[in-house]
């Protein structure tokens, strides 16, 4: 008798609250280009195509609590720009390099007009939902 989820995905796509657009380049790279004379990183002349836009969740991954080094021991912890994001298993399969931007977000006013690019498209798959390792862009 195989397990029924739908149930628990149902539950679980209610609290993906923000509204997000998933870019990709015609050709392939959603690379940003450094403005040399103002350091500001602007979108690259490609033609971006959205590929879907829906609910989703754009969070932190959970960082280790600071503890005292032991013998010189070191902890790694994720960079500042490191986001994760939650998708329901309706989006399409992103790619590395694919932008999502943030639309709107219930839980965090300051995520809206942010861009992430697509870090690491293979994090993990639940039967209910997918994660994707994002970095700040901009």
């Amino acid at each position: 008798m195989a397990l029924d989820l739908s149930g628990v995905r149902r539950v679980v796509e209610r609290l993906l609250d923000d509204e997000l657009q998933l870019w990709r380049d015609t050709d392939g790279h959603s690379g940003d280009e450094l403005d040399e004379e103002t350091g500001e990183l602007r979108p690259a002349d490609q033609a971006s195509v959205p590929l879907w836009e829906g609910a989703g969740a754009i969070v932190r991954p959970g960082q280790l609590s600071i503890a005292p080094s032991l013998d010189g021991g070191v902890a790694s912890f994720p960079a500042p720009t490191a986001y994760q994001a939650l998708l329901p298993l309706s989006a399409p399969q992103v790619m590395v390099d694919d932008v999502l931007s943030v639309a709107r977000s219930v839980r965090d006013e300051q995520l809206v007009g942010r861009r992430f690019r697509v870090a690491e498209s293979a994090v993990g798959t639940y039967a209910v939902v997918r994660v994707v390792r994002l970095e700040a862009i901009g």
